[in-house]
This record gives structure tokens, C-alpha cells and sequence, in this order.
């Protein structure tokens, strides 16, 4: 049995230092944290140098295999519990209780410094949703010129990237509108829609259409 679960994350200075003297308007344009910006790139981005060049060099499956998932493992250990909290002050982690229930927690810094600064927020979220779309192309890529052993490779690859591409845009929706609310309310939109079309379609009386209600605009 599962359940999610949205909490806070901590206080602005819980995790860092105050930061005196850096509140000008230079400060927010400097990267506060370059090597662990660096970190959440360098991972999966040399995944995907590595299984390029291993594909255009025809080196050997097997190392280029372990090669390649040791980077998307320390890939996804760096994003999931480092970069994403320094960085942008987000967190998703899972955990059991006493009755066996697993809990997804999808948390979010409080205070001035949510979000992070401009230049780290831009690298975080760039390389974060970057890194799925080349792998998704790569996997038809693969897919279709049959290459079934690099294949099996991407998809690992997809899930990895993917899984904290959906676990930081839990922790950046939190409680506001998301996907899910605007789905539900295209979907109720749909249905005044479809019902009003038949229903006017139906009838025929010019007198019985005299008392139509009127429909309800969304």
C-alpha cells in the first residue's frame, strides 16, 4: 500500500549559512554552489558521451554497459539526495512505517531562499528535463535500428532520469494546481460540452427547444 505524502522541507538557514553581505543584486547572478552544480551535470551528462561514443566506437557491450549504469546510479544518488536540496531546496524520499505502509514525501524549502538562485534554478531544471529528451531519442534510435542489448540500456537509463524528473516536479507543484487539477477540469469541461451537443441535438420540437435550459458556460 502506498501513500504520498507533501511536507516543508526546512527553514532558508537550516542547511546553509546566513549569507551576510551577499543580499546585492550581484549576488543573485553568481552560482553560490559551482561544484555542486557541476556534480548534477557532469553525471548524466557523461552517461551520454559514454554510450554515444561506446555505440559509434563499437567498443564492447559488457563494459560499456557497467560503465554506463555506474554513471546513471551515481547520477541518480547525486540529483535525488544532494543537488536537488542544495540547489533549488527540494526533496522526495520514500519510507515504511510500523504497518508495512510505504510513504512518498515530496518536500520544499521554506523562507526567502525557496527556489534557489536564478542561475543554479536554470541549471538544476535544465539539466533535469534535458537529460530524459536526449535519452527518449536515443531510444528510438536504438529501437528502431534493433539494437536490443542498448535498448535495454536506455530504458534504464529513462527510468532513472525520469523517476527524479517526476519526483522534483511533485516537490515544486506541492499543493498548487497542477497536472492533475488541470486535467480535471478539462475533463469536466468536456463533458458540459458533450452533454449540452446532445442534448440540443436531440431535440427536435421547436417549442420544447423554446424551454432548453440555457447551457452552462465553464
Amino acid at each position: 500500500m502506498m501513500e504520498d505524502h507533501q511536507a516543508l522541507l526546512m527553514n532558508a538557514d537550516d542547511d546553509e549559512g546566513l549569507g551576510f553581505g551577499e543580499e546585492g543584486p550581484e549576488a543573485k547572478d553568481r552560482l553560490r554552489h559551482p561544484i555542486v552544480a557541476f556534480f548534477h551535470v557532469f553525471f548524466r551528462a557523461a552517461a551520454i558521451i559514454v554510450y554515444m561514443l561506446c555505440g559509434w566506437t563499437g567498443a564492447g557491450f559488457v563494459p560499456s554497459f557497467v560503465t554506463v549504469v555506474i554513471l546513471l546510479s551515481l547520477d541518480f544518488w547525486t540529483v535525488k539526495n544532494i543537488t536537488g536540496r542544495i540547489l533549488v531546496g527540494l526533496r522526495w524520499w520514500n519510507y515504511v512505517d510500523d504497518d508495512g505502509i510505504s510513504h512518498w514525501v515530496f518536500e520544499s524549502r521554506k523562507g526567502a531562499r525557496a527556489g534557489g538562485r536564478p542561475p543554479e534554478r536554470r541549471i538544476f531544471w535544465g539539466a533535469l528535463i534535458l537529460a530524459p529528451v536526449i535519452w527518449f531519442f536515443l531510444f528510438m534510435s536504438s529501437f528502431f535500428t534493433f539494437r536490443i542489448q542498448w535498448t535495454i540500456l536506455v530504458i534504464l537509463a529513462l527510468a532513472l532520469s525520469g523517476a527524479n524528473l517526476y519526483g522534483y516536479i511533485r516537490c515544486k507543484l506541492g499543493h498548487k494546481p497542477g497536472i492533475a487539477d488541470a486535467t480535471g477540469i478539462l475533463h469536466s469541461g468536456l463533458q458540459n460540452v458533450i452533454f449540452n451537443r446532445a442534448t440540443s441535438a436531440t431535440t427536435t420540437d421547436p417549442t420544447a427547444q423554446a424551454f432548453t435550459a440555457p447551457a452552462h458556460v465553464v
